[in-house]
């Protein structure tokens, strides 16, 4: 059996950066990482942007996050089955038991598949380096690819396939891309960005069924209609992987429930990342799927395993770049609130107030405005204190 003082479940950022925080504080403590990706960590957000975007955007410089550095041993390819809380054990699906006396669970989540479609070399879920390298080569094919999903990854991979000599199909929910989102007029020039650049979106269908073929996909929309591609991409969000930790007796709820400190009620084990369901000092209990947490909360996690005690007291912001245009944002961003908008130039440059019931700002969208998510937070901070009529100039777009 091989122990580590500090084990972490999950190969992504959050345990790049959790084994960064750690060595911040322990220089000496062993560190192991079990991953069921094939690679070492790496930058997650480049497999829909950069890779796609910028020619000299290499992966061993780039993407490639080098947790090595860390002195951490690695099992990648390799999961993990079930957790011994009383033994402080992990056993793997090939058989081999792991000891710990710290434990991080930064399992992340699965995707949402399509109906009907297994995962293969012409059904991409699109969430490891794997499926960029194939979804690369189909591109590299000139291929016909349908995305199916309107939101951050269906957006980005659409746009970085269509850039890429693929010919792309994009299929939302949405009435109109974007829709859930962003008020009425934005959502109308985000999506004719897209058919400006030769995208065939088809709003406010979803899909119902599918079948693969030697030759390609056929996608079976709930009006009936069908779509046959060489390649189908699901950017469907993900499952949050918490059935470890319930198997485990560790509470559970839409995520693996933690404290400020990111502790389960197991005082040796830790969440962190995408699964983990946190008390935001803003925002209140929350989960979040984005780069900025993963990247903040990995690390508190890290120090915290290594004994800090500290609270995590990040706000994370999330953001998305497509074709010339780039947003962030930090809090809830849901057309289905009441939005304050403050344009620079309309619907090209500004910020979007999200307002909850009691007309409070919950979330602020900053829609080609960079740097000013330290502001954004500032706002969310400050909500009591402002009315919606305060809000048109509090963050300006220079």
């Amino acid at each position: 059996m091989t122990d580590h003082r500090y084990l972490i479940v999950g190969g992504g950022m959050v345990a790049d950066s959790a084994a960064r925080g750690i060595r911040e504080l322990d220089p000496d403590g062993s560190i192991g990482v079990i991953s069921e990706d094939v690679d070492r960590p790496y930058a997650r957000p480049a497999l829909s942007k950069k890779l796609w975007t910028d020619p000299d955007f290499s992966w061993d410089d780039k993407v490639d996050l080098h947790t090595e550095e860390t002195g951490a041993t690695f099992v990648l390819g390799t999961r993990v089955v079930s957790i011994d809380r009383q033994a402080k054990t992990v056993t793997t699906d090939d058989g081999a038991v792991v000891g710990y006396e710290r434990l991080l669970l930064a399992t992340g989540g699965h995707p949402r598949d399509l109906p009907g479609l297994a995962p293969s070399d012409r059904v991409l879920s699109y969430r490891s380096a794997a499926d960029y390298r194939t979804l690369r080569r189909h591109a590299d094919a000139n291929a016909h690819v349908v995305v199916v999903g309107g939101s951050y990854i269906g957006t980005e991979v659409a746009a970085g396939l269509v850039q890429n000599g693929a010919r792309v199909t994009l299929v939302t929910p949405d009435d109109v891309l974007g829709g859930h989102m962003f008020p009425a007029g934005l959502a109308a020039a985000f999506q004719q960005r897209f058919v400006d650049a030769g995208v065939q979106v088809r709003t406010g269908r979803r899909v119902e069924s599918g079948e693969e073929t030697a030759d390609g996909v056929t996608l079976t929309l709930d009006d009936g209609s069908t779509i046959t591609a060489d390649a189908a991409v699901a950017g469907l969000g993900i499952e949050p992987a918490t059935q470890l930790a319930e198997d485990a007796g560790l509470a559970v709820d839409d995520g693996i429930t933690v404290s400020s400190t990111l502790v389960t009620d197991d005082p040796a084990v830790f969440a962190a990342g995408d699964v983990a369901s946190y008390p935001d000092r803003l925002l209140g209990t929350r989960r979040v799927e984005h780069v900025d947490n993963a990247q903040q909360q990995g690390r508190q996690a890290g120090r915290n395993l290594a004994g800090a005690g500290e609270t995590y007291d990040h706000t994370p912001m999330f953001y998305s770049n497509v074709f010339d245009l780039g947003y962030e944002a930090v809090g809830v961003v849901s057309s289905s609130l009441r939005t304050v908008e403050d344009w620079a130039e309309p619907n090209v440059t500004g910020v979007v107030y999200h307002l909850d019931d009691d007309d409070l700002v919950a979330g602020v969208l900053l829609w080609n405005v960079s740097g000013k998510t330290d502001e954004a937070r500032k706002v969310l901070a400050e909500a009591h204190a402002l009315t919606p009529d305060a809000l048109p100039g509090l963050i300006t777009a220079d």
